[in-house]
C-alpha cells in the first residue's frame, strides 16, 4: 500500500479537473459539502453516500475499563462516537484492488 493521504487539497483538485470550476469554486464546493455532512453528524443524521457507504453517530454507553498496564478498574464515560459502514460496492471495489 502507499503511504499517500488523500487531503481536501486533492479533492478540491479533484473537482476543479473534472467539474471545471476555478480552483477557488472548487476549494468552497468541498468545503460546503464536507461542513453539510459534519453539520449533519453533529445533529445525529446519517449521511448516505450511494456505492461508497454510510455514516452515522453512536451512544456509547458509560463502562468500567482496564489500564491494560495496571489492572487497574478505570471508568470510561459515556461518548458519541463517529462510525462508517462501507457499502458493498467499495468492499468489492477494495478487494479488486488489492488482487493486482
Amino acid at each position: 500500500m502507499s503511504p499517500k493521504t488523500l487531503t481536501r487539497m486533492d479533492l478540491s483538485e479533484a473537482v476543479f479537473q473534472e467539474v471545471g470550476l476555478s480552483r477557488n469554486e472548487s476549494a468552497q464546493l468541498v468545503e460546503a459539502v464536507l461542513d453539510h455532512m459534519s453539520d449533519a453528524l453533529v445533529a445525529g443524521e446519517t449521511v448516505k453516500i450511494s456505492s461508497f457507504g454510510t455514516f452515522g453517530v453512536r451512544d456509547k454507553a458509560a463502562r468500567v475499563g482496564r489500564n491494560p498496564k495496571t489492572g487497574e478498574e478505570v471508568p470510561i464515560h459515556p461518548r458519541r462516537v463517529l462510525t462508517f459502514r462501507p457499502s458493498h460496492l467499495m468492499k468489492d471495489r477494495v478487494a479488486a484492488g488489492n488482487k493486482s
